[in-house]
């Protein structure tokens, strides 16, 4: 009922930049917190960074300073704006949201499919 879909990843070199997008559809009745994970082959997935529906944000150590997250809630949309990027991010990165579909229910999360991205040296 809940659809999270990406756009902005690719192919990029070592220092270039890449938009992520995710807009949500659906069922919804409201969305609390929204977020970016990315998993490498062999690793866990981590959290890249997330953010509030006020507008709060929280970032991996090793994004701070060159990645940004926001959002536009009229839109249910998240961003990832990734700046000089290294070979080190690559990886399938997930958008997720927490979703209530009905006022009195509790919230769930909800994934994207996942898009990848790839820098190379």
């Amino acid at each position: 009922q809940v659809q999270l879909v990406e756009s902005g990843g690719g192919l990029v070199q070592a220092g270039g930049s890449l938009r992520l997008s995710c807009a949500a559809s659906g069922r919804i009745f409201s969305i609390n917190a929204m977020g970016w994970y990315r998993q490498a082959p062999g690793k866990q997935r981590e959290l890249v960074a997330a953010i509030t529906s006020g507008g709060s944000t929280n970032y991996a150590d090793s994004v701070k300073g060159r990645f940004t997250i926001s959002r536009d809630n009229a839109k249910n949309t998240v961003y990832l704006q990734m700046n000089s990027l290294k070979p080190e991010d690559t990886a399938v990165y997930y958008c997720n949201a927490d979703v209530q579909i009905y006022w009195r229910d509790s919230y769930s999360r909800y994934w994207g499919q996942g898009t990848q991205v790839t820098v190379s040296s």
